[in-house]
């Protein structure tokens, strides 16, 4: 990370990790009399229009050419469409600490993935620091997981944990692509997430959604603060980070919002410390340190994986 980008970067970083681990308390007003494959189609569009409308007001073009739209709706069906309809499937069935354990592991896809894709180099220290980052998220989840033996549904969360993994690592590649190709973040974020929104939609209708939705406060509340902090605002700082940094080190966020997450849970919710969660903040922080730490891994591309501690995202 140059000395001239380092504090932006790093205030990209914060913003996203504390965003997407405040996004843990709110999707849970999401959840309820809405199918959750609904709620993530109603989030991106509404992201969507809410970014386009941004980028309009400020005079950012929206205009590009059909190759252009071909790669920008590879990147929102990936990131943003089949990423999230994966993710709240795999909570379906295993419990969102394994969820977030399994998509921790990005950590390890991302710079796997660059190397493959763009070339980019595969320092031993990332994947050194991944290791710590992974076990950290995982201590911090241990009663969870332990709770994963008891129930019989956890292979298939976790097939569609690690498949939602899978995809996030792709749609981040791709967002690398389009951004060396000189796509703007926020006009290129805003038609990726409203294809985002259109795949999601499509993910419902297929699966047989009724599509209803609640006018309640707690969900309208709920909606507003994930497209616009969850989303919009959340996604181009991580998207520009990961343009400053690369898709190696900007995957950390996944593993800074697991504990951003279980520290305002524990300011809202009551959360319980135990040392193995201590221990795995002691980690994850080792980790982000190690990985982020000026004169690291040199840079290679770009993005990384949106997650919640829920979902990551």
């Amino acid at each position: 990370m140059s000395n001239d980008r380092a504090p932006a970067s790093g205030i990209l970083f914060v913003a996203a990790a504390v965003i997407w681990g405040s996004t843990w308390l709110a999707i849970k007003y999401q959840l309820g009399a809405v199918a959750p494959d609904a709620s993530v189609a109603y989030r991106f569009a509404l992201a969507a229009v809410l970014l386009g409308a941004w980028c309009a007001l400020t005079g950012r073009s929206l205009r590009f050419d059909a190759r252009a739209h071909t790669f920008i709706g590879l990147q929102g069906g990936l990131l943003f469409g089949l990423n999230y309809v994966g993710v709240y499937w795999a909570e379906h069935y295993a419990t969102s600490g394994l969820v977030a354990v399994l998509f921790s592991t990005i950590v390890f896809m991302n710079p796997i993935g660059a190397r493959i894709v763009f070339g980019a180099p595969l320092a031993a220290r990332t994947l050194f620091a991944a290791a710590l980052g992974v076990l950290g998220v995982a201590l911090l989840f241990l009663p969870e997981l332990e709770r994963v033996r008891d129930g019989g549904g956890a292979a298939l969360g976790i097939v569609f944990g690690l498949g939602a993994t899978v995809i996030a690592s792709a749609g981040n590649l791709a967002a690398v692509r389009n951004q060396r190709a000189g796509i703007p973040v926020l006009p290129g974020t805003a038609w990726s997430m409203l294809y985002g929104a259109v795949v999601a939609a499509l993910a419902a209708t297929l699966h047989g959604v009724h599509w209803t939705f609640d006018t309640g406060r707690a969900y309208l509340l709920s909606l507003a603060y994930l497209s616009v902090f969850g989303s919009v605002v959340a996604f181009c700082a991580y998207l520009t980070l990961m343009k400053h940094v690369g898709p190696s080190r900007a995957a950390y966020v996944g593993v800074a919002v697991p504990v951003v997450a279980l520290a305002l849970s524990t300011l809202f919710e009551g959360y319980r410390w135990t040392w193995t969660a201590a221990l795995g903040v002691v980690l994850a922080v080792i980790a982000n340190w190690t990985a982020l730490r000026p004169g690291g891994t040199r840079r290679a591309g770009v993005p990384g994986g949106g997650l919640s501690p829920r979902r990551l995202s």
